[in-house]
């Protein structure tokens, strides 16, 4: 009686390597796949409450120009001949009081 593997006792076969080297391949793969997976998911969470968080913050208006630099640089002779237009206009009474006062502070504002 011939036994196989005389000789290596408590030790397994070639074919019994390879199916348990097989074995802890696929677990290896299983697990690797599993913790990719929920990587993705952590992280598509996150991109879904950053974006959340970005459409929850109010908009802030645009801030308001000042009154004083809103005025442009206009120079002394256009000035004299805009004021001069504006006060015969009002002579002619196409313009009231009121509207030729804002219209002589906003061109001197």
């Amino acid at each position: 009686m011939f036994r196989r593997g005389r000789g290596r006792s408590g030790r397994p076969s070639l074919l019994g390597t390879a199916a348990r080297t097989a074995v802890v391949v696929g677990t290896a793969q299983a697990v690797s796949g599993s913790v990719a997976q929920s990587q993705a998911v952590r992280a598509q969470d996150r991109q879904d409450a950053e974006a959340f968080r970005q459409q929850a913050q109010p908009v802030a208006p645009p801030p308001a120009a000042p009154v004083a630099a809103a005025a442009p640089a206009v120079d002394t002779d256009t000035l004299i001949a805009q004021l001069t237009q504006l006060g015969e206009l009002h002579k002619a009474g196409v313009l009231t009081d009121q509207e030729f006062a804002a219209q002589k502070a906003r061109l001197l504002g």
